[in-house]
């Protein structure tokens, strides 16, 4: 099971050389709004995931009028470990493509390094994941599934190249004014294959998180509420070549790809009527929570060990009853190392000692 142990950040965001020890299994990150509690976890996140959790590109992680930024983590592994530790460090300058390493030793591929650290994050507008548009969705599921099986993750780079080369293709058609079938043909079968694939393992992937969402959901509302998880695709109907088939003018008109994986999403219902439109924000808010901790068990179940977990700024996201029901289990009822934030010590520090755990605070 993966314990950070220290972590040195070099020109990361507003940090320009900062370095962090982290002895217990629980440790609190407290300090005012703007003192980089954030950008600590996620920097933890980075060396678990190879990219920002909130950044869309690296160069917004580069600290202000610098070149370039560094991360060096250290990982135990734990008694039943194979390996006595991981020495993860990740650097990029200038414009130049970012290097990330284990040990010593370069990936050759940033994709390699994808589940063998699995982290969970908790962020305040993680609730998009709710009200938000459908991308957020896929994206939740791509997290956990890339996270849980290599083989999907692969066939996920492969199938956006895939999209992205056929919207490239259908624009050039357009400025051309006219089409090669035969092109278009042999580019519907690649992606296809990858298509199919991914639809197969979402399908799969959200019968097991329906139940688990609903027992979360219980736990931290504490009632009977009933939640629905729906996996939407095209592909629930009908074969993905024919789909295919079916939109091809209304592609080459528009001169993108309309059908497919990537137009997936998961409905939400309470109670049999639609999340999103009937919801308190208490009910947001528990849903949310209920999602990313059906995450964590996923990938515990997946990789036999808890994932490391980030949860930033959520005593203003929850009431203290739903709190207590979050953090018990969280603190209590499992193994993982859980880093948590919060603009109060003494709020970090009652909340931990009601729980009764070993717990470190860092103070910002």
């Amino acid at each position: 099971m993966p314990h950070l142990s220290s972590i040195i950040l070099t020109q990361f965001k507003n940090y320009a050389l900062s370095s962090f020890s982290f002895k217990e299994k629980v440790v609190g990150i407290c300090g005012l709004n703007g003192r980089g509690k954030t950008n600590l976890l996620d920097a933890i996140y980075y060396c678990c995931f190879t990219k920002s959790y909130f950044s869309r590109t690296d160069q917004m992680n580069v600290q202000f009028n610098s070149n370039g930024f560094r991360l060096e983590s250290q990982f135990s592994m734990g008694p039943n470990s194979n390996t006595d530790g991981l020495k993860i460090v990740c650097k990029m300058a200038n414009e130049e493509k970012k290097e990330f390493s284990v040990n010593d030793i370069p990936y050759q591929k940033l994709s390699e390094h994808i589940g063998r650290l699995p982290c969970v994050m908790i962020a305040p507008d993680d609730i998009e994941l709710i009200t938000g548009s459908a991308e957020g969705r896929r994206r939740y599921m791509d997290t956990i599934l890339s996270q849980m099986n290599a083989e999907y993750l692969l066939q996920l780079i492969q199938y956006t190249r895939i999209l992205q080369q056929r919207n490239s293709l259908l624009k050039r058609f357009a400025e051309q004014g006219k089409t090669d079938n035969s092109l278009l043909e042999v580019m519907d079968k690649q992606l296809v294959a990858r298509g199919q694939y991914i639809f197969e393992c979402r399908k799969e992937f959200s019968l097991e998180l329906l139940p688990l969402v609903q027992e979360f959901y219980s736990q931290i509302a504490n009632n009977e509420e009933l939640v629905g998880l729906h996996y939407e695709s095209q592909l629930n109907q009908t074969d993905f070549a024919l789909v295919l088939q079916q939109h091809r003018q209304k592609d080459l008109l528009l001169q993108r790809t309309n059908a497919g994986i990537h137009k997936d999403d998961i409905s939400i219902l309470l109670n049999n009527q639609s999340f999103k439109n009937t919801a308190s924000q208490g009910q947001r808010k528990s849903l949310l929570f209920a999602l990313k901790l059906a995450e964590f068990k996923l990938l515990q179940k997946n990789k036999g060990f808890a994932p490391i977990l980030l949860l930033d700024d959520v005593f203003e996201k929850l009431d203290d009853n739903r709190m207590n029901n979050l953090l018990h289990w969280v603190c209590n009822e499992n193994s993982s190392q859980v880093f948590i934030t919060d603009t109060h010590r003494e709020r970090l520090e009652s909340t931990f000692n009601n729980l009764g755990v070993l717990h470190q605070i860092i103070e910002l």
